[in-house]
């Protein structure tokens, strides 16, 4: 047997050995169950705080998972005094941490609102971006601020303030998660995209290519008539989630204020990582029907994930959808999660390339009997049903 041969022969026992362990050679089709869930918090039940809402998570780069809240004190309004809740959890979500505030604005009329979480797996860290008097209610002028953990979420540093740098302006991050570039353009950039108020309302988009220590304003999608009262059916793009695509692109899912075109949700895209947003890339996707609501987004290996209440008037029937062709259709099939009051969610998954990882995805969602914020659930989703 020639050497020729004989690498021919190994290369070949190799893929045959290689193939199944990663679910490479005949990988099962997508058939998402809701593997294990429990409640994370519950209004008006732990501590001084009356609701819970605005639920995000995240993987740190050491594999623990993060879960944030906003803690409404006085009354489930967007508006009033608040603290930013964290559990954490070492085991993939089987086991929490007590809950932990990490921030407080003490007895502000008009305090924090979450806010999105973006992981710097470069050097290892985890910020936290919010804001403070967003609605100018009783106080002025809204700041855009940034908390950072470096030890895996333990501890937090001050918070700063990002308006210095950005300028003084209305910015209210996500809900959800911002992004670090895999690829270029603008490899290893932070992008945390978000909103503004009703009138200034549009998709805005903030970068930093200094791990965040240093952030500017990038992309802007602005709503017509921009900074002017709001009528209904107006184009008023809010609550936003980015994702980064495999061709190195972003796509961010949009929230649709005024049901402009449709009750469904706006899509857009960037080429040139998160600097513009052109409108010749946005499109509405009949297929998402919304009734207005910060949803959640996730591209997993080529997949992309998406959650909302899957309703057009209702905040109910939280439903997980996947799409194989990058969003452009949507399988026909679909998970409901849960099928009384939900409103907003956040999706996750821990990318570390091992077969287990690679079978869940993880969502967390504000979920009700009667209302939609008496709880925020944790939910593990297996995508092949159990089977693999």
């Amino acid at each position: 047997m020639g050497p020729g041969v004989r690498l021919a022969a190994l290369c070949s026992l190799l893929s045959a050995a290689l193939s199944p362990a990663l679910g490479v050679s005949s990988p099962l089709p997508i058939d998402p169950l809701v593997y294990e869930e429990q409640l994370l918090w519950v209004s008006g039940a732990q501590g001084q705080v009356n609701t819970y809402r605005i639920p995000l998570l995240t993987f740190t780069p050491k594999g623990s998972l993060l879960a944030f809240a906003e803690g409404r004190k006085a009354s489930s309004s967007d508006v009033g005094a608040k603290v930013i809740a964290l559990r954490r959890s070492t085991n993939k979500g089987a086991t929490w941490s007590p809950t932990s505030f990490i921030v407080d604005d003490g007895t502000q009329r008009d305090g924090l609102n979450l806010g999105s979480v973006v992981v710097d797996e470069e050097v290892g860290s985890i910020i936290l971006i919010y804001t403070i008097c967003f609605h100018e209610y009783q106080c002025s002028p809204a700041s855009t601020m940034m908390v950072e953990s470096v030890d895996d979420g333990f501890t937090w540093g001050a918070p700063r303030n990002l308006s210095v740098q950005l300028g003084v302006k209305n910015f209210c991050p996500g809900p959800g998660f911002g992004i670090q570039k895999r690829l270029e353009p603008g490899k290893g950039r932070l992008i945390v995209c978000g909103h503004g108020t009703i009138e200034g309302d549009g998709v805005f988009c903030i970068l930093s290519d200094d791990h965040g220590r240093n952030w500017y304003n990038g992309a802007a999608l602005k709503s017509i008539p921009y900074n002017q009262k709001k009528k209904a059916l107006d184009f008023n793009p809010d609550e936003c989630q980015p994702l980064e695509m495999l061709d190195g692109s972003i796509v961010i899912n949009v929230r649709n204020q005024n049901t402009y075109h449709c009750r469904c949700r706006i899509v857009v895209r960037s080429f040139d990582g998160g600097l513009t947003l052109p409108l010749d890339t946005l499109y509405f996707d009949y297929a998402l029907v919304d009734p207005v609501v910060a949803a959640g987004a996730l591209q997993k290996e080529g997949v992309l994930f998406f959650t909302n209440p899957s309703s057009e008037n209702h905040r109910m029937n939280l439903t997980l959808r996947w799409s194989l062709t990058d969003g452009k259709t949507w399988e026909n099939k679909a998970l409901q999660i849960w099928a009384g009051p939900s409103a907003y969610s956040c999706i996750t998954s821990l990318n570390s390339g091992s077969a287990n990882d690679r079978r869940y995805i993880f969502v967390i969602y504000e979920k009700g009997h009667k209302e939609y914020f008496e709880t925020i659930s944790f939910a593990k989703i297996h995508l092949y049903g159990g089977k693999e």
